[in-house]
């Protein structure tokens, strides 16, 4: 049967395909990031090892919408987040940050509010643009259009890795809010909007009076590096998972064979424009969860007895099921 996010153009199960088929060549390949070990020195502690940390990703679709509603910078965090946040769930802290950046024809005023965002996200985050490139190519984007991508290097000390490999039953899943709908399952949102069911300039349902739809549908995704580096300095995380494409699903992405993860739906806090999305699309809940986030962008797993820690340290955490 076909999905109703397949009908905008996108079919989740060929993406879990891919991976799949790239998993029986490299066993490197499905994590968040990958990992690059930089070598003892003879006679070192081999948990005192440096590891590299790299991902790279993109904005997808979301680019439309923002051009549409005229919202450049807050792409550029997006770009940013999109990275960072799935490096930092391996207990990295982000070094630098590179950026690739191709149009029809450079809009200069466009491209400098672009990387002014991309700066932005970084200071939030302690980390560096390193560099960059520009390309224009003529016929091959449509006028006015763009697309980017970017490319996050980290470093973490082997003995420091949080891998997921210490996950049992019975631990907790506390998670932390998204902004909004960050920047996945936006062909659907194009979709919604090109079928005239959504008005970017009206108002967003369940919102505060004035904030249009335009406001919540290029709201920047959440950057959870500072979060994530504070919680491994008050508890011991045994695992953490950005929930980006695929939604909630992300967190098995962490687990050991043998687990997987029991959320608990009525713990869950969507926003109501996102209930909305979901009417409107006329999908399932089971799709919603695969295709957006519906307010949980980032989680922890910890051991019960670290659930009210995390809960001091971050006043918007919430705790949304248990490992099963």
């Amino acid at each position: 049967m076909t999905s109703r996010y397949e009908e905008s153009g996108v079919s989740i199960e060929n993406g879990e395909e891919l991976v799949a088929r790239l998993k029986k060549k490299s066993s490197l390949i499905g994590g968040f990031a990958g990992l690059f070990p930089l070598g003892n020195s003879k006679g070192t502690d081999p948990g005192e090892e440096d590891v590299l940390v790299a991902c790279t990703d993109g904005i997808g679709t979301k680019i439309e919408i923002g051009l549409r509603c005229k919202r450049i910078r807050g792409l550029g965090q997006d770009l940013v987040a999109m990275c960072v946040n799935d490096l930092v769930v391996t207990g990295a802290k982000p070094l630098f940050f590179l950026d690739y950046y191709a149009t029809s024809k450079l809009d200069v005023s466009a491209a400098e509010d672009f990387i002014d965002g991309i700066r932005g996200a970084l200071d939030a985050c302690d980390t560096v643009l390193l560099g960059g490139e520009t390309a224009e190519m003529p016929g091959f984007y449509p006028m006015g259009h763009f697309d980017a991508a970017g490319f996050a290097v980290g470093i973490v000390k082997r003995r420091n890795l949080i891998d997921g490999s210490t996950i049992a039953a019975g631990d907790a899943i506390v998670a932390l809010p998204s902004s909004g709908l960050h920047s996945n399952g936006f062909s659907l949102v194009r979709k919604i909007v090109n079928d005239g069911l959504v008005h970017l300039d009206a108002q967003a349902p369940g919102e505060a009076p004035g904030v249009k739809w335009a406001d919540v549908l290029t709201c920047p995704t959440r950057l959870y590096v500072r979060e994530a580096i504070k919680a491994l300095s008050v508890c011991k995380v045994k695992g953490m998972a950005h929930i980006t494409g695929g939604g909630l699903s992300n967190i098995d992405r962490i687990l050991p064979k043998g687990l997987r993860s029991a959320v608990d739906a009525s713990s869950l806090r969507p926003r109501q424009y996102m209930l909305e999305l979901v009417r409107l699309a006329n999908m399932s809940q089971d799709e919603a969860y695969q295709v957006w986030n519906m307010g949980t962008g980032f989680v922890y797993v910890v051991a019960q007895s670290d659930v009210a820690v995390l809960q001091a340290a971050f006043a918007d955490a919430f705790v949304i099921g248990t490992v099963v």
